[in-house]
């Protein structure tokens, strides 16, 4: 039996108030386990405890995963443990905050290279907001809000590159109001590639060449945005139950 690679990334949501749930549920399927082991990786914000509070309890009662979680940034871990909890993991679901900060740590402690294997070895990869922007080539954040919040403007933030384009969580969304939509738009007309953008309570679920979007909420979608001819272009991706070739999204 081959070996399949699976990726599954949120635009945005509140588990909270599970809004995800559609979404988190396929998740769980991926894994093909009753009760999977699902780490959570906090780095982005800051190692927050009471973020980790709230997904341990939501995955560990609403869902009956064994979870645990992966602290980066206090210093007192090894790379043994680092590893020994990203390869035993059935799900690893990276949270949202500040891309920027949490990929130059990964790069740093290597976890990126774990990332890699894992993903390799058909371990579930997700992750909401930053943790959606991370497996692809680079992505639109707004991670100089947390250093300027009074002057700030959206980053293209390099990722890991397991799945290709320049990727916008929260497309219908704002961070400090300043709305996403049209400073994607701007960025992709600057930079060219194709911009793969998920609203919230969107995702875009990937399994080895081929993708779907699923939703949790009826209005969300997805979107393609790119430049051909010297015009912009902005195209709802398509929501069907297959699953689609990946080729397909970097069509022109």
């Amino acid at each position: 039996m081959s070996i399949k690679r699976k990726i599954v990334a949120i635009g945005g949501g509140d588990i909270r108030r599970a809004t995800t749930i559609a979404i988190d549920e396929e998740i769980l399927r991926l894994s093909g386990k009753q009760h999977p082991r699902l780490l959570f990786i906090p780095t982005a914000s800051s190692d927050s405890e009471g973020y980790w509070l709230g997904i341990d309890k939501y995955f560990r009662e609403t869902h009956r995963c064994r979870t645990d979680v992966l602290y980066l940034l206090n210093g007192n871990i090894t790379f043994d443990t680092i590893k020994t909890k990203i390869l035993s993991a059935d799900i690893i679901y990276v949270g949202g905050g500040n891309t920027l900060k949490m990929m130059r740590r990964w790069r740093r402690m290597n976890v990126d290279r774990l990332l890699r294997i894992a993903w390799k070895r058909g371990i579930v990869l997700c992750g909401i907001s930053a943790g959606s922007i991370c497996w692809f080539d680079s992505g639109h954040s707004d991670s100089m809000s947390f250093y300027r919040p009074k002057n700030w403007n959206y980053i293209n933030v390099r990722g890991l590159g397991f799945v290709k384009g320049v990727h916008c969580p929260h497309y219908d969304g704002k961070t400090l109001g300043v709305l996403r939509t049209a400073r994607f738009k701007q960025m992709m007309r600057k930079i060219g590639g194709i911009g793969i953008a998920v609203d919230n309570n969107c995702a875009i679920e990937f399994v080895d060449d081929t993708f779907r979007v699923i939703v949790s909420k009826p209005r969300a979608n997805a979107y393609r945005i790119y430049k051909t001819k010297g015009k912009l272009v902005s195209e709802k991706i398509p929501q069907k139950k297959e699953f689609l070739p990946i080729a397909s999204l970097y069509k022109r």
